[in-house]
């Protein structure tokens, strides 16, 4: 067997947590899986939405913290002490709304690089039923509706978050601009996470013939907020390849460039694309 290049496989970890309104906590968590994963051999450790904080509203905008802030550059300085790229699913970024923020995601290289920020587009607005009612755009903006692609050693990386996942046309375009992975960093809630979370990122799988990488929350959080967990690595053929459960911890997965190639050899969709 040849030995493994950036160019053929990327190790991911991703790491399942389960998230509080203490800030320091989380990030005490957060290195602390830095450091396992890097020892493990991850080249990306990823991290799910609200991974930082997953507090009552009121808590998160007065914890709002810029790109440049604490949350970010510990990210950063973890990456580069530990020589890995780190996925930090998203965090409350600051805007000039003082009554808003942006959900954010941020990809770090191993040098400790920013080197994308996306917005999340798709806001969580639902009323399912009693124990599901949420209004993200009461205190959340939208980013541009427009795909965030990136290059990770060789790789490019469709960043998203969690909601996004139901619009396949974010992913579609994210295919047009090139993804090999479609990262969807999450929370989902239990109620709907038991029904549609593996469906769903299964079918962006398939329709694009992309690598699904997706850390999820799970737990309980504060008042009735359960999120589903399930972390889950999806090759482009739309198998799960890996996956979590509903407990805190990490599931581990190589990312190999050729399933990329033979998935769209065997059915090349891709091309038969008539509507654009």
């Amino acid at each position: 067997m040849s030995e493994k290049t950036e160019a053929d496989v990327l190790r991911v970890a991703l790491c399942q947590l389960s998230s509080g309104a203490c800030v320091d906590s989380n990030l005490d968590v957060i290195a602390r899986r830095v450091r396992e994963c890097a020892a493990a051999g991850a080249d990306l450790v990823a991290f799910p939405e609200n991974a930082g904080q997953l507090a009552p509203e009121g808590q998160k905008l007065s914890d709002a913290e810029p790109v440049e802030g604490n949350q970010v550059q510990l990210c950063c300085e973890l990456a580069r002490s530990f020589n890995v790229g780190v996925l930090l699913g998203s965090f409350s970024e600051l805007s000039s709304d003082p009554d808003r923020v942006y959900n954010t995601s941020v990809l770090i290289d191993r040098n400790g690089r920013v080197i994308a920020t996306y917005r999340k587009i798709h806001l969580f607005d639902v009323d399912v039923d009693a124990d599901t009612q949420f209004c993200e755009s009461d205190t959340v903006l939208p980013g541009e509706p427009e795909p965030v692609v990136a290059d990770f050693e060789g790789w490019r990386i469709a960043m998203t978050i969690c909601y996004d996942l139901r619009f396949p046309e974010l992913y579609r375009a994210a295919s047009d601009a090139g993804a090999d992975i479609l990262a969807v960093p999450a929370a989902f809630t239990a109620r709907t996470g038991a029904v549609h979370w593996e469906v769903l990122l299964r079918a962006r799988a398939i329709e694009n013939q992309a690598w699904v990488i997706a850390p999820a929350q799970c737990g309980h959080h504060f008042g009735r907020r359960e999120s589903w967990g399930h972390s889950m690595v999806v090759d482009p053929w739309g198998t799960v390849v890996a996956q979590r459960g509903a407990s805190e911890g990490v599931v581990f997965a190589d990312i190999v460039r050729r399933d990329l190639a033979a998935a769209r050899a065997r059915i090349p969709a891709l091309t038969h694309r008539r509507l654009r």
